[in-house]
């Protein structure tokens, strides 16, 4: 069964009740949750296990531009991008999510330049005025809803001009983090591969939805925008038992590997497949 066929059976209020019972991140401080030592702790984790997402971003180049963020989470990057001095509308589907963002945002004394919306990215055009951003950026979020295509039309119908970038990273399909859930948690099961995936996807199991992609189907996905760059990062080294003690110490066989080599499986297995696109003219 294809993914669409799986994933479509699902709804969007699970996956918001998916992510208002654990916002993405949350647990990255031992910090009390709300306080500028919470919030610093989370973005100095987030950015130590997955260091590629500033250069993706690209924070600085937005200074002075207009950037919509679909699933900002608890507003990590959107702080960046705020802080670089973009005005930023951040839209997500988690109430919860969207109260620590807000709260964040409100500590860092950035309220005015971020506005933020509940929203199903789906059906966009119905929680913000349709007009064209600088910059659309979306990490992690799309491929946790059912239909993703319909957020890319979203986006390429209502929310871009000509010289719009659309950064998306994407779970990516043929990466070390796919074949580990197929042999660590399915036992080798892969007819129930997309299922197995969804499940294990986050740091909270049981995630409804979870798209993967290989860079063929993610340009297949950005229908209607020209894909300028593609690349695949990350995989995770750390053992779980140590790191959900706020400890990084990587896994053994990640530890006897050579930084270069370890790079090399990056750049090839990665979980993140990032990409940036222009739309095509009309």
């Amino acid at each position: 069964m294809k993914q669409e066929e799986i994933f479509r059976e699902k709804n969007v209020a699970q996956v918001r009740d998916y992510w208002n019972a654990r916002p993405c991140n949350i647990r990255h401080s031992p910090q009390p949750v709300g306080s500028r030592e919470y919030f610093d702790e989370v973005e100095a984790r987030k950015y130590l296990v997955e260091p590629h997402i500033p250069a993706f971003a690209e924070f600085q180049r937005w200074a002075g531009k207009r950037v919509l963020e679909i699933g900002c989470g608890i507003g990590t990057d959107t702080l960046n991008f705020a802080r670089a001095g973009a005005r930023v509308t951040a839209v997500d589907i988690s109430e919860k999510s969207l109260d620590l963002a807000r709260r964040r945002a409100n500590v860092f004394e950035l309220s005015d330049r971020i506005d933020f919306r509940i929203a199903d990215a789906e059906v966009l055009s119905e929680a913000i005025p349709p007009e064209p951003y600088d910059l659309v950026y979306s990490f992690g979020a799309i491929h946790h809803t059912p239909n993703p295509g319909r957020v890319v039309e979203q986006v390429r119908r209502h929310f871009v001009h000509t010289g719009s970038e659309f950064k998306v990273m994407v779970y990516h399909r043929r990466s070390w983090k796919v074949f580990w859930i197929l042999l660590a948690e399915g036992k080798g099961a892969f007819w129930k591969l997309d299922e197995l995936v969804a499940r294990n996807s986050e740091a909270q199991t049981g995630c409804p939805v979870t798209y993967t992609y290989t860079p063929a189907s993610a340009r297949s996905l950005l229908r209607g925008f020209r894909v300028e760059s593609l690349f695949v990062d990350h995989i995770f080294p750390y053992r779980i038992r140590d790191y959900v003690q706020y400890r990084c110490v990587k896994n053994w066989y990640f530890r006897i590997l050579p930084p270069a080599v370890f790079r090399a499986m990056e750049r090839r297995w990665g979980w993140h497949l990032c990409v940036t696109a222009r739309p095509e003219p009309e």
